[in-house]
């Protein structure tokens, strides 16, 4: 029982970044009909300006300047390629997006080299000791932060000008730009949160509690298991999206006990495909009802 509990322990953490960064999946979405496969490569860009402003502005200023810069390279990539292709549909765009992956990821793990440098500061590594349940620092701060975060979202996403502006756009676009809301300005906040929360998912990414290595191309590979965690939860839904995240980490660490270590990657997928076989949605996503 004492392991069934901490593995339950371990898979909340780990989803609670999970749902983070599907969470970011989510908004964009939203705000664009585009999924956006460039998501792993800005996570490794906030943990990579980390790591080079770390010495001279200590942890917090540099976990600053990762969170601060993830969301304008999201800004960046949707101002200066998105934006530009006006007339493309979303499935084009996302194709884009992976080829900014691509080069993104490619640029920092050249010039990362052979270093793979941890990001955690004092929870790292420090493990609490309840009864006979090992509790990782790194998770249980990761839960909180994801709490916060994700109730500040949707507190600003129900009740802000923003908010009421991104869904009025995610439900008829034609119909939000009719009634003055300015595509623009919505699209590129929503790109802008959505990198800011990539920052902040790979503090707890590249640590040794969550797994074991350090900020590398791993660091990406891990930030995609998110995207299962949005497909699984509804691309379009929110609250999906924390389910999902939630979902997959459960699933991750209980698999990887039970199971195997290498199962426990593929297991995500497999719950996924089971739940878009029954509700091809996903969980809590909208049916669209087409008239024919």
């Amino acid at each position: 029982m004492e392991t069934f509990l901490q593995l339950v322990v371990n898979g909340l953490g780990k989803g609670a970044v999970y749902a983070l960064l599907a969470l970011g999946f989510v908004i964009i979405f939203k705000a664009t009909e585009v999924i956006n496969f460039a998501h792993g490569s800005l996570v490794l860009f906030g943990g990579y300006l980390v790591v080079v402003t770390r010495e001279s502005l200590g942890w917090v200023g540099a976990s600053l300047v990762g969170i601060a810069g993830a969301g304008l390279l999201a800004v960046v990539i949707e101002r200066l390629l998105l934006s530009r292709s006006k007339l493309a549909d979303p499935h084009s765009l996302a194709l884009l997006t992976i080829g900014v992956d691509v080069i993104v990821v490619e640029e920092l793990v050249r010039r990362l080299g052979v270093g793979i440098p941890f990001l955690g500061e004092a929870w790292d590594a420090k493990p609490i000791q309840v009864g006979g349940i090992t509790l990782f620092r790194t998770h249980l701060v990761a839960m909180l932060v994801a709490a916060v975060l994700i109730t500040a979202f949707y507190l600003a996403f129900k009740f802000s000008n923003w908010g009421v502006a991104m869904r009025a756009q995610a439900e008829n676009r034609e119909a939000a730009a009719l009634m003055g809301i300015r595509s623009r300005g919505v699209t590129m906040t929503a790109w802008l949160v959505a990198g800011m929360l990539a920052g902040v998912a790979v503090l707890f990414l590249a640590t040794q509690d969550f797994s074991g290595a350090g900020l590398s191309r791993g660091t990406h590979a891990i930030a995609l298991a998110a995207f299962p965690a949005a497909i699984l939860g509804g691309l379009d839904s929110t609250v999906g999206a924390v389910v999902g995240g939630l979902v997959v980490g459960l699933v991750e660490a209980l698999s990887a006990q039970y199971i195997s270590f290498d199962f426990s990657k593929s297991a995500v997928f497999l719950v996924m495909l089971l739940v878009l076989v029954i509700r091809p949605s996903g969980l809590f996503g909208t049916r669209e009802i087409t008239r024919v």
